[in-house]
Parts: structure tokens; sequence; C-alpha cells
């Protein structure tokens, strides 16, 4: 890699669902991001940002947060500022969540789901989850911190059945 090769600096994360049914309890699904320490990127999380909330130092923030999918376009947005991260971070993971509060929903359930990675005007990852039929959650990306410094993209969609609580906790695995 050149020396002269520029790392990922500032990110957004979005995603959309449809509504419920009419009729139908809604459908809530969640942007998750999780910060790892530089030197324990795969053990327990600096923190999470969720929920309507936003990082510590605001390098991260949830700028749109939908309950229900309605509306037209993006249902949530997550704009990661990673130039402005700490050192001692090195590594973020982001992720989806369904909010399980009527029952048992899973991404086949939900209607024309769509997360999007964008740098600047650069789309580096569009996922529909129709992979992860069965999922509740899914861990879509991670920016990792290199050894000059710069930060680096890598796709890393896997689906798994788990509520939000226990999604947090397993971000941290080796997605690979």
């Amino acid at each position: 890699m050149s020396g002269l090769s520029k790392g990922i600096g500032k990110a957004e994360v979005t995603l959309k669902w449809d509504p419920s049914p009419f009729g139908a309890p809604p459908t809530d699904l969640d942007l998750v991001a999780a910060v790892y320490p530089a030197d324990d990127p795969r053990g327990r999380p600096g923190y999470l940002v969720y929920f309507d909330s936003r990082a510590p130092d605001g390098t991260i923030t949830l700028t749109r947060d939908s309950r229900t999918g309605q509306g037209l376009g993006t249902d949530e947005a997550m704009t990661l500022e990673l130039e402005r991260l700490a050192e001692s971070y090195g590594r973020v993971v982001c992720g989806v969540a369904i909010q399980q509060r009527e029952g048992h929903k899973t991404f086949g359930e939900v209607t024309n789901t769509l997360a999007r990675v964008v740098e600047d005007t650069t789309e580096l990852l569009r996922v529909d989850f129709s992979g992860a039929p069965d999922s509740t959650a899914a861990i879509i990306c991670e920016f990792v911190r290199d050894d000059e410094g710069e930060w680096r993209f890598r796709p890393t969609f896997q689906g798994m059945d788990t509520d939000p609580a226990g999604f947090a906790e397993l971000l941290g695995g080796d997605p690979h």
C-alpha cells in the first residue's frame, strides 16, 4: 500500500425498510455502532452508539431514528467521523438489530430492507438482508485503523439470531 493512499475519513451508514402492513405491529430496525480500543479490537467495546444517541466525543452520531419505517427515503442514518476518532480506538463495527417488542421478527419478514455505507459520493456497500432471512440482527461492516493510522473499510455481512442486547455482545467477535 502506498504511503500516499488516503483512508476513510468520514462515512455515513443508512438504513431503510417498509412499514408493517396495516393492522400489524410496527417494525423497528436500529443501526448500532460498537467502538473498540486499538489494544483490544475484539474484546469489550469502549462504547456503543444506538437508539438516537451519539459517541461521547461526538465522532459518531445517529442523525435519524425511525421506529416504524414510515416516510420516504432513509429511515435511520449514522455519521462516522473516523478522522476525528481518538487514536486509542482501532475498530468500529456497524450492524442492524430488529427490536423484538411484538414477538420474534426476522429480516425475512421485513420488506424492502436496505443498508448503505457511503463515503462522500462513493457507495462502499449496499446490502438488502436477503442473505439473512432467518436473522434478527446482522453485522454489515467494520472500519479498522491500519498500521499507518488510516481507516479501512471492510464489508462483513453476517446475520445472527439474537435480541438487541445480545447483539451488542456479539459485535466484538471476528465476523470472518
